[in-house]
């Protein structure tokens, strides 16, 4: 920005590269701040190696474990947090009541510390309060025997738990009788897990880091991984030092994209020097995703009619279905209709297009800029379409790669942590468990909130997470959690949703990722499956953050065994030897043959793709092209004010995690008040950097609003507005979701910005 602004309290411009200097003062600082500084080194070194611990941060796989340090500067903040030397004792709920608590920052909650001991809320105290573990287990399982059907409880799930700890709570929830499993991809990357099976068969990614190396182009679409999966920037900083071309899609300039130093990197380092990492930078409008797909595609099938050979012909002819109805769609598109959608012009979609045909194999990456919209599964489709159109499924260098969050929200999908079970799987769990798991689907996360706040739902189980404050519309979710008769939190740290006690609250520390894990058969192992599908063993070394603390596995098993008095699971010996878990995880799920053996080797094995063989496990056995209705989100606002918002996280956050108060990248320091909005939208709403402004809701029906918020001009796409998650999550109503995945629209909310009033 050229033009001189008046100076606005903590927003200054950030100029150096992501990574480098900036990444190692940051890490150096949250290891200071957290930890003991003789015991960080030797932790953050056993971080993603052999016989070590996996990142409890995102999500993206390791190359090879080796001795050179594999943690970046957001996993280093991610394992200094829990391995903090803070601690919430009895003595500190004692004295201070849950209503104080609940007027602290989520910041402040969680930078207490490690919770010491189990909890259960004191009513006439207002306090959480120590309990026995047998007590309180037991008395969770009289209320929960108590209800008048297991569909009034809802069991949620975050993607930190381990394969063995979820595996054992979707066993504990089918046999009490529902199959309500809410959890945190729902509010993520549902709409992959629901689009990629209608399109190849299967809810999960196609690449491994291998094709990274082999590929001729990357696209990437909707996603910052900078901040929210960290390690990929060495993948793509090799990548652009090939000079293979990275086409980026994204409404923000975001610095990780644009230029990256890699601390690993000596010359780097020593040169203040960094790499540039998008070759073309798109600046997509908020919802025009699919309105830039379609074009790209579009371009694809002229350059076909036009000169031919474009189009792998003869893999569409043998692997597909479908592509006649997508070609028709495409002809009967308007490039004007394109192009005011996407935000871009005809020439760039049609260059994008060029490069692809040039391309021998390519790979789209994508993250929640694509899926969390009204019209995600579609979004997710349209991707498997242009990728389907050269074949770029099941050869080297090509591939569709969601970016998970969270670091094993892949892997409690595939143990069974879903409300839409196959038949298959059900049948399974009564073959080796001897009961009848119900079969009728139950709740994701928002159809859980919505039972809660008509009073269907009566108790909520979570096996970690932030249930409440990650979901949107939190007038709606936070009173409906305080109506509950029952709530479990099982977690290292305190949250918010813990503090919205129902009638009944019970708070349990477990342990840590980084910590050790002794059972009655000695030292455990867990195991967690990474973006790509690699399932390996993790194993804390650290004490402990307190003698009271149980392994998730542990509190799961005993919960279940106090509440099923008929059950014919061997719970306490299963919580005492994960490896009779994963025996079990074997017997029921396909592709864990010798589970045991396999991850006894440093990187673990893959679970089955069958597309990277070109096999379809669909309907029909072939890929199916799909048609997107349409051209943009599924609504219609007759509002010349109208913008779209994209709720996002700072670069010291995770998830609903805040670090400090800072968001450096974006220039933003000590304070999270802001909305980024493009110079152009300013003007024409008489606005200046600097200006206090209201936001209000614009979907029909919803009167939600966020006050006195600081505008900042960044460079962000015309239409397009940015607010921090979860603050703006007061904006987005419950209901405002891809009717297909159930996918809460996080990223293109239709709002209005006025001019705050000072009364």
């Amino acid at each position: 920005m050229t033009t001189k602004r008046r100076s606005v309290p903590g927003i200054h411009p950030y100029d150096g590269p992501a990574g480098g200097w900036g990444a190692l003062k940051a890490t150096a600082i949250a290891v200071r701040t957290q930890m003991d500084n003789l015991t960080a080194p030797a932790t953050l070194l056993r971080t993603n190696q052999p016989d070590g611990f996996d990142c409890p941060g995102c999500a993206w796989p390791d190359k090879e474990k080796h001795s050179t340090f594999q943690f970046c500067e957001n996993g280093a903040k991610a394992v200094t947090w829990e391995a903090t030397s803070k601690r919430v004792t009895p003595e500190f709920f004692a004295q201070n009541t849950v209503s104080s608590l609940l007027e602290r920052s989520d910041f402040e909650l969680e930078g207490y510390g490690r919770i010491t001991h189990p909890m259960v809320y004191d009513r006439d105290s207002d306090t959480l309060r120590p309990v026995e573990w047998d007590v309180a287990f037991n008395r969770i399982g009289e209320i929960l025997r108590g209800l008048d059907s297991p569909d009034e409880a809802e069991f949620y799930t975050s993607g930190r738990a381990s394969n063995e700890a979820a595996y054992l709570f979707q066993l504990f929830a089918r046999e009490f009788g529902t199959n309500n499993f809410p959890d945190c991809s729902n509010m993520c990357h549902e709409a992959t897990s629901v689009g990629l099976p209608q399109s190849i068969g299967i809810g999960k990614g196609t690449v491994s880091l291998d094709d990274f190396d082999e590929t001729d182009l990357i696209i990437s679409i909707g996603h910052n991984p900078g901040t929210n999966h960290p390690r990929m920037m060495g993948t793509l900083h090799e990548a652009a030092r090939r000079n293979v071309p990275i086409i980026v899609f994204n409404p923000l300039r975001e610095r990780a994209l644009e230029r990256f130093a890699d601390p690993q990197s000596i010359i780097e380092m020593a040169t203040y020097s960094s790499t540039n990492i998008a070759s073309t930078y798109y600046q997509v409008k908020a919802g025009g995703d699919a309105a830039a797909l379609k074009g790209i595609i579009k371009a694809l099938l002229e350059l076909e009619g036009e000169i031919g050979n474009i189009l792998d012909q003869d893999f569409i002819a043998e692997h597909t279905q479908g592509f006649d109805l997508l070609a028709a769609d495409m002809a009967a598109t308007r490039w004007d209709d394109i192009e005011k959608e996407a935000g871009l012009t005809r020439d760039d979609l049609q260059k994008v297009a060029a490069l692809y045909a040039k391309s021998k194999a390519t790979i789209v990456t994508y993250g929640m800029g694509v899926t969390q919209h009204n019209k995600g599964t579609a979004n997710v489709r349209l991707i498997a379409d242009l990728l389907l159109l050269r074949g770029n499924f099941g050869k080297p260098g090509a591939g569709i790669c969601p970016l998970r969050g969270h670091s094993n929200v892949q892997g409690n999908r595939t143990v069974g942590i879903t409300e839409k079970p196959s038949a298959a799987f059900l049948e399974k769990i009564q073959q080796v468990f001897g009961f009848t798991p119900p079969k009728e689907h139950g709740h994701d996360a928002v159809k859980a909130m919505e039972a809660m706040v008509d009073g269907t739902a009566k108790a909520l189980i979570c096996l970690g997470g932030n249930f409440a404050v990650a979901l949107p519309d939190p007038e709606k979710c936070f009173p409906a959690m305080q109506n509950l008769d029952l709530s479990v939190h099982i977690g290292t740290k305190l949250n918010r949703s813990h503090l919205l006690v129902a009638k009944e609250t019970y708070v349990f520390p477990c342990l840590g990722r980084t910590e050790l894990d002794l059972q009655d058969s000695g030292r455990q192992s867990i195991t967690v499956e990474d973006s790509m599908s690699m399932v390996h063993a993790s194993s804390g070394k650290l004490k402990p953050a307190s003698e009271w603390l149980l392994s998730e596995p542990a509190i799961v098993a005993r919960m279940a065994k106090a509440t099923l008095p008929q059950t014919k699971v061997q719970w306490i010996e299963l919580a005492g030897d994960y490896r009779l878990i994963r025996d079990l995880i074997e017997k029921t799920i396909p592709g864990f043959d010798k589970y045991n053996q396999r991850i006894e080797a440093p990187n673990g094995f893959r679970m089955p793709l069958p597309p990277t063989e070109r096999k379809w496990p669909t309907p029909t056995g072939k890929a199916i092209f799909s048609v997107f209705d349409g051209i943009t989100e599924d609504i219609s606002i007759d509002d010349p004010e109208m913008l779209r918002m994209i709720t996002l996280r700072s670069h010291d956050q995770y998830n609903t995690t805040i670090y400090a108060m800072d968001d450096r990248y974006r220039g933003v320091f000590g304070r999270r008040d802001i909305l980024f909005m493009n110079d152009v939208d300013l003007e024409s709403r008489g606005l200046e950097h600097g200006d206090l402004v209201d936001i209000e809701t614009l979907v029909a029906g919803s009167h939600q609003r966020l006050e006195n918020i600081t505008v900042i001009a960044y460079n962000i796409a015309p239409g397009s507005v940015g607010a921090y998650y979860p603050e703006a999550n007061v904006l987005i109503p419950l209901n405002y979701i891809d009717k297909e995945s159930g996918t809460p629209s996080y990223k293109s909310l239709p709002i209005r910005v006025l001019k705050h009033l000072v009364s």
